[in-house]
């Protein structure tokens, strides 16, 4: 069943590093585990292609809803994409605003995947929904390193020189400067006034709350 991907079972006992670079979102240069350097498009693909089939990375196997609205098994190979995608989603959590990704995953992600998996991508609906793509993307820029080893995909680490949404002392409350954790009670208080008039009504109506 399987024609592209190696079984992991067979698959090179030795595991192999390499490094993907995007800028605006989009990959531009493959570090492989031997430092060769590649940054044309389309053999940039066909290397992250070869990594993961030969290491047997990039098979999945569902069960979907089709579009005509039964239940079929579906038996995927994408193994240079899974690389590509996968690199891509954890530098965004490094360079991607919170509430930018929020959305993009709330409403861009979904409904474009629907539409593309209809067969509906030239439609204008898709076409709205792919405009709000790029913007989502101006600030993935970075690199992201990684290892595959007998079906399995692991991030060993992302670097950005460029976007400054991270900052390790910023992260940490014993280190960061210019706040005091008694600030902190003032947000929470106002985050609690909601929830607290919440349960004044679940009470009041004899209720319980749900655990």
């Amino acid at each position: 069943m399987w024609k592209l991907t190696v079984d992991p079972a067979d698959a090179p006992d030795t595991p192999e590093d390499f490094s993907v670079v995007f800028e605006k979102g989009k990959p531009s240069k493959l570090i492989t585990a031997d430092k060769k350097v590649i940054t044309d498009p389309v053999e940039l693909f066909l290397e992250a292609n070869a990594i993961a089939r030969r290491n047997g990375v990039g098979r999945i196997d569902i069960v979907e809803n089709r579009f005509i609205g039964i239940k079929s098994r579906g038996c995927y190979e994408t193994p240079g994409l899974t690389i590509l995608r996968s690199t891509h989603i954890d530098l965004e959590g490094l360079t991607l605003d919170r509430e930018v990704r929020a959305i993009r995953d709330s409403f861009v992600t979904p409904s474009y995947s629907k539409l593309l998996y209809n067969g509906m991508y030239f439609t204008p609906e898709c076409e709205y929904v792919r405009s709000m793509i790029q913007p989502s993307q101006n600030t993935v820029n970075g690199v992201v390193r990684a290892r595959v080893y007998k079906g399995s995909l692991i991030i060993l680490g992302r670097s950005s020189e460029t976007e400054k949404l991270y900052d390790a002392t910023e992260s940490s409350m014993d280190e960061l400067t210019g706040f005091q954790p008694q600030e902190a009670s003032g947000f929470i208080a106002v985050q609690a006034i909601r929830i607290k008039k919440y349960g004044e009504k679940v009470r009041e109506d004899g209720s319980k709350l749900t655990l």
